[in-house]
């Protein structure tokens, strides 16, 4: 299976479980893979015979700044479901969704979820 990979997409939301998190908001950073045969865009050289990286962004992006969750798991999950709908061309999907600042104490870099959602499961 070939992998389109869009890396360390960049986004505001208001997803949290303290209510803080749901007023003031926070970054987010997503990354996919889509899953999928790009043989016949590769042919072609159409964006009809693959998935537009632009429009998967605006899904993400709205998913993640319009909508509001509070857990990371439930944003990756909507993601994944929302993105695998709409693009039929796509297998599978694999999100990462990166919490840099999650108020919670300690020192560490970031909390993040991973998913891997297939087509029909």
């Amino acid at each position: 299976m070939d992998k389109i990979y869009m890396n360390e997409l960049s986004f505001y939301g208001y997803h949290g479980v303290l209510p803080e998190e749901n007023r003031l908001g926070q970054s987010f950073i997503i990354s996919l893979v889509l899953g999928l045969s790009t043989k016949k865009a590769g042919k072609t050289d159409s964006v009809k015979d693959t998935v537009s990286y632009a429009e998967v962004y605006q899904t993400v992006q709205y998913i993640t700044e319009k909508r509001q969750f509070k857990l990371i798991e439930a944003l990756a999950e909507s993601i994944a479901a929302e993105v695998l709908n709409e693009y039929k061309l796509l297998d599978e999907i694999t999100v990462k969704v990166i919490k840099p600042n999650p108020p919670i104490p300690g020192h560490y870099h970031s909390v993040a979820v991973e998913i891997l959602r297939k087509r029909g499961k």
